[in-house]
């Protein structure tokens, strides 16, 4: 499945259908499909790599805490995921206010977790569970 296509499919109704059916075929649940917190990690570690080399997103990090940034996308993850960890960040509204994400710059961050998460090898199944998650943090990021 190419990265457009999983971009299309993880701001529409599909992700529902989809994770329904991952879920249904699967017995693990997601944080262990992701591989517990050393694969999120992983995951973590492959997102931010992907996002040094996009200079579309770069500019949103470069006043970043990279190692918070690190410590807090790895807890939120896996809480999210099922995991028994505690997101003790910040919510995204507070993270992302005034900086005035659009469409364009929202849609090339979730491509580059798409990088990261084919980097690693994530089946499409796991990957799309996880975007299904994602997806509601989506008004609370762009155009604020």
């Amino acid at each position: 499945m190419n990265r457009l296509l999983k971009i299309i499919i993880c701001t529409s109704i599909l992700p529902f259908i989809l994770t329904a059916c991952s879920v249904l075929g699967s017995k693990d649940s997601l944080y262990n499909q992701l591989g517990k917190q050393q694969g999120i990690a992983q995951l973590t570690d492959a997102f931010i790599e992907e996002i040094q080399y996009d200079k579309k997103i770069l500019p949103y990090f470069i006043e970043t805490d990279i190692a918070r940034f690190r410590e807090k996308f790895i807890e939120q993850i896996c809480m999210i995921s099922g995991g028994q960890c505690k997101y003790t960040g910040d919510s995204m509204g507070e993270v992302h206010g005034g900086m005035n994400i659009n469409e364009h710059h929202f849609n090339a961050l979730v491509d580059d977790l798409i990088l990261a998460m084919e980097s690693i090898q994530l089946d499409t199944g796991t990957q799309n569970q996880l975007l299904n998650l994602l997806v509601p943090m989506r008004k609370e990021v762009i155009y604020r």
